[in-house]
């Protein structure tokens, strides 16, 4: 699994500058077989989306990504996650909960953009609620058990 978040931010939640993050990206998606988490569109989606098979987009309801931001930044403040970068610990962020927000109306048409602009051929798969992340995941699993 290849965690955009951990190649990007720097310890203290500082910005990458764009170059050294794009050389990490090509770096962790060089072998033939990854997954992405993030798109970091206008930063690496054309890098990631240049060599994917499919694009997995998982489409929840912003109150919900609102609760969880809460959730995390109350009471799993000391947890250790795969997904979050060395020295940012969880936290509260009002940005954040504004870019969750305003998600659907202000990041999805730049990304769809990028989309078609890199990936248009690429198969999309919209998961929209926790039985079809479910069933998607099981669908994948049963295929490597040959």
């Amino acid at each position: 699994m290849v965690h955009l978040d951990v190649l990007y931010w720097r310890p203290g939640w500082k910005p990458s500058d764009r170059p050294g993050f794009r050389t990490r990206v090509t770096e962790a998606i060089a072998g033939d077989a990854w997954v992405v988490d993030g798109s970091f569109s206008g930063l690496a989606f054309d890098l990631t989306l240049a060599r994917a098979d499919t694009l997995v987009v998982i489409d929840r309801p912003r109150w919900l990504c609102q609760w969880r931001i809460l959730w995390r930044s109350a009471f799993d403040r000391d947890a250790t996650r795969s997904d979050l970068p060395e020295g940012c610990p969880e936290q509260f962020d009002w940005k954040l909960m504004r870019e969750a927000w305003r998600y659907g109306t202000e990041r999805t048409p730049v990304i769809e953009a990028e989309r078609l602009q890199y990936g248009s051929d690429v198969p999309v798969v919209r998961l929209r609620r926790d039985r079809d992340i479910q069933g998607f995941l099981e669908s994948i699993s049963a295929g490597t058990d040959d």
